[in-house]
């Protein structure tokens, strides 16, 4: 919306042309959202608490967790608040990408809303029941994979890139659908089971989408791509600034949600995080990084998966607790000590990841 503003006001002063450049709109998108965190943060988690939204706690869960009962949720509303506002602000509303990904968060966020609305609100412990939820998340996931793959410019956009090997592409035609059907909607719940200690899921979530937002900007640089031998996605680059928006937001609610929190994210904000990073991760044409990058989150599904698997099976459980964050707490991890080690973990896989961008 400014950005329609400033190259208005740009033809009587050159100086606003500044604001034409994508990294410069993707930072002023980041400290936008950090401050309406701020601004928005404290207001929220006092009404929250005078409504009495608090969050319920496993009677089976690690007895350190007992105090956090009553802790006000439902704090992914000032999250989606921050990002939608400071997207629209400064991202190109020309650019159809910005919509599929603002389509994706909100729609993930609304399934989000009515799960946490109905467990906290109306006191039913079930919420949306897990058919309910899937199916509502289905057809979100549908809708945008359908639209990514109509717009799709070119056979690059429906491929499948495999990291760290040059000129190696997986054409996927048709499939790209169910590719991108499966990261949005993988990744969304994937971020909810990680989403159990203070800032556990938060500061990942930042971490891996500042890294796409570099993903995104070099892929919508012809430029960039063509010295990174990475393929060149017209518009991509406009990602970032989502990107930029959703890592600071993420700082701006961690500021709150850091141990011992004052705010949970609830379902709201973890499913349409989530599904924001899989749809990111599918533009850009980095699906395989992704799951790399967001390595933590891949494990600790697959730990609940194992868990389950296995005492269906033989009877016995593979970990003391699932997802994996809990299995450490009741092996006698403080919580703090799990959530900076696997902060430390992501910002490894990060790495690794953005190696990709350079290692062919």
């Amino acid at each position: 919306m400014l950005l329609y503003l400033t190259n208005y006001l740009a033809q009587f002063e050159s100086g606003f042309n500044v604001f034409s450049y994508l990294t410069m709109r993707a930072i002023l998108g980041a400290l936008t959202a950090l401050v309406l965190s701020f601004v928005i943060g404290p207001r929220m988690i006092a009404k929250l608490s005078s409504n009495q939204v608090g969050q319920p706690i496993r009677a089976d869960g690690p007895v350190t967790h007992l105090p956090k009962a009553g802790t006000p949720t439902m704090g992914g509303v000032m999250i989606l608040a921050a990002i939608v506002v400071s997207t629209v602000l400064w991202a190109d509303l020309e650019n159809h990408f910005v919509w599929i990904v603002l389509f994706v968060t909100l729609s993930f966020g609304a399934i989000g809303y009515v799960d946490d609305y109905r467990k906290l609100i109306l006191q039913n412990p079930k919420g949306l029941s897990a058919k309910q939820k899937l199916f509502w998340q289905s057809a979100a996931a549908i809708i945008a994979a359908i639209a990514l793959y109509v717009t799709a410019a070119d056979e690059v956009s429906t491929s499948l890139l495999i990291p760290y090997l040059k000129d190696i592409t997986i054409p996927l035609g048709m499939f790209q659908v169910v590719v991108t059907y499966f990261f949005i909607v993988g990744f969304s719940n994937a971020v909810n089971l990680t989403d159990g200690l203070d800032g556990l899921a938060i500061m990942p979530t930042v971490l891996v989408g500042g890294a796409l937002g570099l993903f995104a900007y070099v892929t919508g640089n012809v430029n960039f791509s063509g010295y990174l031998g990475i393929p060149y996605i017209a518009g991509a680059g406009e990602i970032m600034v989502f990107c930029a928006a959703m890592a600071g937001a993420g700082l701006g609610f961690l500021w709150f949600n850091t141990y011992p929190a004052q705010v949970f994210m609830g379902d709201i904000g973890a499913l349409a995080l989530g599904a924001a990073l899989g749809v990111v991760a599918v533009i850009v044409r980095q699906e395989l990084v992704l799951a790399i990058m967001g390595g933590v989150f891949v494990v600790e599904t697959l730990s609940v998966i194992i868990q389950v698997v296995s005492f269906k099976l033989t009877g016995k459980r593979v970990f003391r607790m699932a997802p994996l964050h809990h299995h450490f707490e009741l092996k006698g991890w403080a919580e703090p000590k799990v959530i900076v080690r696997f902060w430390i973990i992501t910002f490894i896989l990060v790495l690794i990841g953005l190696a990709s961008l350079k290692i062919r």
